[in-house]
């Protein structure tokens, strides 16, 4: 009878390791970035075995999430396109600590600061749409029903930014963040890797749009400043601080972008109306900064 129970205890005990060790397996990799940001649920940055083409930045403790409670989506391009958001994990992890999954291109940058410099397409941006709307739908995934896919962004920085333009079509998506970029005047001109995207693909946009320029040193100001002047169709509104073309993605939280980009997402994604007084109005609550310069075209 002792043997029996011993037995049983053991296939018990097994049973409990193997289910534990199947929900371990599902994360590669997790590591926390400055304290896991400075928003209400502290943000991880993780590799997850089912994409490991992409790194995600998420809330923690995912236990609080549910069918009344989702995560809006949003989805990242690189500077340069690289194939990791290196340069930008800072910024992105404050950003998923106010309640939002970030899926950035590419692999988890390592801590000892390996830079990965190969470069990516911006059909990885609506890879990251399509794994995060399966995994909302699979009972045995994580983010079961706790993933709002009705609220979906596509953002990114200089490359990525245009590779952000090149995907902003797709119908899935509520809201465009273009961040130190725009669309070249002639796409010739751009270095090899870019998308070469001509200004009509500015007709093709169909959501709000936001545009974080570093000011006139920013490289990417004048084609950013000619795309906010060529679209006319759908609300945009444009903000620059004079930080030049790196914006203030590494500085602790991100900095003033991440803040500004922060409160659009919680406008945009879940109608926040105390965010969105940084956008609206007459002046605007971002136009009261000394730090940014703003513009508004269909708006309130």
């Amino acid at each position: 009878m002792k043997q029996l129970k011993k037995m049983w205890t053991m296939i018990v005990v097994l049973a409990i390791f193997s289910t534990a060790k199947t929900s371990f397996c599902q994360v590669i990799n997790i590591r926390t970035v400055e304290q896991g940001g400075t928003g209400q649920y502290s943000a991880v940055m993780i590799t997850e075995a089912s994409l490991p083409t992409h790194t995600i930045f998420r809330p923690k403790d995912m236990r609080i999430f549910n069918e009344r409670n989702k995560l809006p989506i949003i989805v990242w391009g690189n500077g340069a396109c690289y194939d990791s958001p290196w340069e930008h994990i800072n910024f992105l992890n404050e950003i998923a600590s106010h309640g939002f999954l970030v899926i950035a291109i590419g692999t988890m940058p390592k801590e000892t600061g390996e830079q990965v410099k190969r470069s990516s397409q911006s059909s990885k941006l609506l890879d990251a749409i399509d794994w995060a709307i399966t995994q909302n739908d699979k009972e045995k995934s994580p983010y079961y029903n706790k993933l709002d896919t009705t609220e979906i962004a596509v953002s990114g920085m200089s490359c990525g930014g245009l590779q952000a333009l090149e995907v902003a079509d797709d119908p899935r998506v509520t809201t465009l963040v273009v961040c130190n970029s725009g669309i070249f005047d002639d796409p010739k001109k751009g270095m090899p890797v870019l998308p070469l995207l001509s200004k009509d693909q500015l007709k093709k946009i169909h959501t709000p749009t936001l545009y974080l320029l570093g000011g006139e040193s920013d490289i990417a100001y004048q084609n950013g400043m000619d795309d906010f002047k060529q679209i006319n169709h759908v609300p945009v509104f444009v903000a620059n601080m004079d930080v030049g073309h790196g914006g203030t993605y590494s500085r602790p939280h991100g900095g003033e972008f991440a803040r500004v980009a922060t409160n659009w997402f919680k406008w945009q994604l879940k109608d926040d109306r105390e965010a969105a007084r940084l956008f609206t109005g007459n002046p605007s609550g971002l136009s009261k900064s000394p730090a940014w310069t703003i513009d508004k075209k269909n708006m309130p």
